[in-house]
């Protein structure tokens, strides 16, 4: 059972099944713009422009272009100047939701707090101490 939500395009009521983000009209109008993108990136001259160009000679939204290659559609395999911006810092990146810059630098923030935090367990750890005392 699918639950009503309006349209991000154009604000109309649809029934959200999970399947699309947007309604059926707009859902058409996106499919004609997918195709009329994918004849102009088909052409070999084409297949290297970048979201920018693409954008202008066809005049779809920059944001369709990132939801395509983000979901598959457009695979920078085949077109090697599309992908859709990182979450961090907005670098054009093609897998994940951070680009690899901010991916690594995240990493090595982990490892520092893990190497900070186990260096805090070791100190707790060496002021515990046994005593022993001679009681009579």
């Amino acid at each position: 059972m699918g639950e009503l939500r309006n349209c991000p395009t154009c604000n109309e009521f649809f029934n959200y099944t999970g399947m699309r983000d947007v309604c059926a009209k707009c859902a058409n109008i996106e499919e004609q713009q997918y195709e009329t993108v994918y004849k102009f990136l088909r052409k070999r001259e084409n297949r290297a422009a970048n979201i920018e160009r693409i954008c202008e000679v066809t005049g779809v939204k920059e944001s369709l272009l990132h939801k395509w290659v983000r979901k598959g559609r457009l695979q920078p395999a085949l077109f090697p100047n599309l992908g859709y911006p990182c979450d961090n810092c907005g670098k054009l990146t093609t897998s994940g939701k951070l680009c690899e810059n901010c991916t690594s630098n995240l990493k090595a923030d982990l490892k520092t707090f893990d190497a900070a935090k186990d260096f805090r367990d070791k100190v707790a750890n060496q002021d515990k101490g046994t005593y022993h005392s001679d009681r009579k």
